[in-house]
């Protein structure tokens, strides 16, 4: 019978070396289902909490035993006994035994792991393909790549103000050709950088992390990457970028390295990014201004939202809430659906089901700390998601969730379609 029998936590590494929890789910009927939660590094104020230990001999505080205690003790007597299939009533219960907004209780990562892993037990207690599990006969959705090219901001100490530096191979056939296109343009600006004598070292989340001078220097190494490589910029190839502006945010003011330290106000950075898109190919701007500037992210809307993805990360953070504010007040046009923002798998779908309503693009995107699980992979196919995140055509912890996605498309049998 597909009731729980058995849960069990643990902590491991994820690709920073630093700890996360992994869970592992067992049930009566022999099937098993694992997963490995992701940790961000520059995290909203407004999403669920993640649970460390904060011990400073060990791990430097980063460890999550109490976390993995949680799961051990109390989930687990609580849970065992339901039926796995019930997804929804797993995920309220542990809820409930939380009692916080927040997960401030148990913990974002001990609750998702546990969400996580019950969904993979379902799926293979009825021996169907996670994405097919979750999302029934009409996943079929392969979602275009944002692949990371060059790093910044809070993900490497180089000097440029924005965070990544991406590329959407939209004008690919479908999934394999977008993979393709992606790592030929990856490779192409490692060339580029070697023969302009800046570092190819790789940042956490695979992209190239040169000492350049600005973020325009950035976009223009990108364009000549995709225009070398074969392919024609805003036709083939255009661009994004996450700003990660609540990083820049301190004192009320926007500070950019690029801009010589300068405080901007958020006009002017307004007026930066429609600088910017006009003289690049930009597709979609993340997290363009700070989480709590709102009057900002209705101007930036107003004035880029017609032809440009303002998706918003720290500023929604998977949140229904925040998303029906941005709704109510035409702040915003995109969100990036973090599973770990949210705390469980019907939260995730709430958030995707919402969005979707109101007209956003959906982008599902890992996080700076990830491992080898694929979930994310199954689950953006699973709600059909126009795009997903993750990382860099580099490092096997980004590279695991495209190899995932092409095996999906390759299942489908030409019944996927690519992209939004």
């Amino acid at each position: 019978m597909p009731y729980i029998k058995n849960i069990y936590a643990r902590e491991v590494l994820d690709s920073r070396g630093y700890p996360t929890i992994s869970v592992e789910v067992y049930t009566q009927c022999g099937a098993c289902g694992s997963a490995i939660v992701p940790s961000g590094a520059s995290s909203g104020i407004y999403e669920a909490m993640e649970l460390r230990d904060m011990q400073d001999k060990r791990y430097f505080g980063q460890g999550v035993l109490k976390a993995v205690s949680h799961v051990n003790k109390q989930i687990a007597l609580k849970l065992c006994g339901m039926c796995v299939l019930d997804q929804v009533n797993i995920d309220r219960a542990m809820m409930m035994m939380d009692g916080t907004d927040n997960k401030g209780n148990l913990g974002a990562n001990a609750v998702l792991g546990v969400s996580i892993a019950c969904a993979q037990a379902a799926a293979a207690c009825l021996s169907l393909p996670l994405y097919r599990y979750l999302g029934g006969c009409f996943a079929h959705t392969l979602p275009i790549p944002l692949i990371n090219m060059i790093s910044g901001g809070k993900h490497c100490n180089n000097g440029l103000s924005f965070q990544e530096f991406m590329i959407l191979p939209s004008g690919a056939s479908d999934f394999k050709e977008g993979v393709r296109i992606g790592a030929e343009i990856f490779h192409q600006l490692g060339e580029i950088l070697k023969l302009d004598g800046y570092s190819c070292s790789v940042s956490d989340e695979g992209g190239f992390a040169p000492a350049l001078s600005s973020n325009e220097k950035a976009l223009a190494l990108v364009v000549k990457a995709i225009a070398q490589a074969g392919y024609q910029p805003g036709k083939d190839v255009t661009l994004a970028l996450d700003a990660a502006a609540p990083q820049l945010w301190v004192n009320g003011a926007y500070h950019l390295c690029d801009k010589e330290n300068m405080a901007m106000t958020t006009e002017d950075l307004l007026e930066y990014y429609e600088y910017l898109c006009d003289k690049f190919p930009i597709r979609l701007i993340e997290d363009g201004l700070d989480q709590d500037d709102w009057d900002g992210w209705c101007q930036l809307t107003q004035r880029l939202g017609h032809k440009t993805i303002l998706a918003g990360d720290d500023f929604f953070v998977s949140n229904v809430s925040r998303m029906q504010m941005g709704v109510q007040k035409c702040a915003g046009n995109g969100v990036l659906i973090k599973p770990n923002q949210a705390g469980t798998l019907t939260e995730v779908f709430s958030a995707v089901e919402y969005a979707k309503r109101a007209g956003y693009a959906v982008i599902l995107s890992h996080r700076l700390g990830d491992s080898e699980d694929t979930f994310l992979a199954d689950l953006a196919v699973a709600v059909n998601a126009g795009y997903i995140k993750t990382g860099a055509v580099c490092r096997a912890e980004r590279t695991a969730k495209y190899n995932r996605l092409i095996k999906i498309e390759d299942e489908l049998d030409g019944g996927a379609v690519y992209g939004s």
